[in-house]
């Protein structure tokens, strides 16, 4: 039976794509959060600001919520816990106050993104290892289709 035409009642959970990605999203983030959750205090979103903003300073958070797909009230929140540690800094954008523009600061975070950076790409790397070359070559250009395809249904043309 075609997917597009399966009685709900044939549903198969665990076959479905989304669903299936959102598990491994979530498995993954866990994993990976072992290298900074303990060791340096941080959430999850907390790191994936810190990671934004490590390789893209200057990012307003509306950028951040852009480039991570979070949600704006958690980055908010993580903003001004990461702020209040010192690793943020905010400075006003010239035209628009309500507006700031983010970065890692200059000592503590650049220095705590230097130390979490080698752990996430040793998990990384650990978990490719489990992929032949040429596998780990496909799992990455089929990621990069299925985003480009999820992006183009977000549209309105979609």
């Amino acid at each position: 039976m075609n997917k597009n035409t399966q009685a709900p009642e044939d549903f198969e959970l665990e076959s479905f794509l989304p669903y299936r990605l959102s598990l491994l999203s979530n498995t993954l983030s866990e994993g990976i959060a072992v290298a900074y959750r303990k060791p340096f205090d941080l959430s999850v979103t907390e790191w994936r600001v810190i990671a934004v903003l490590g390789r893209f300073p200057g990012l307003t958070a509306s950028e951040i919520r852009l480039r991570t797909a979070m949600d704006k009230v958690a980055i908010s929140r993580a903003v001004k816990r990461l702020q209040a540690r010192g690793l943020v800094e905010r400075s006003e954008h010239r035209e628009d106050r309500r507006r700031a523009h983010l970065k890692l600061s200059a000592s503590r975070g650049r220095n705590l993104f230097r130390r979490i950076v080698p752990r996430a790409l040793e998990y990384e790397n650990r978990l490719l290892s489990k992929l032949a070359p040429e596998d780990q070559h496909l799992l990455l250009r089929l990621v990069s289709k299925l985003q480009q395809a999820a992006d183009s249904l977000k549209s309105p043309e979609g």
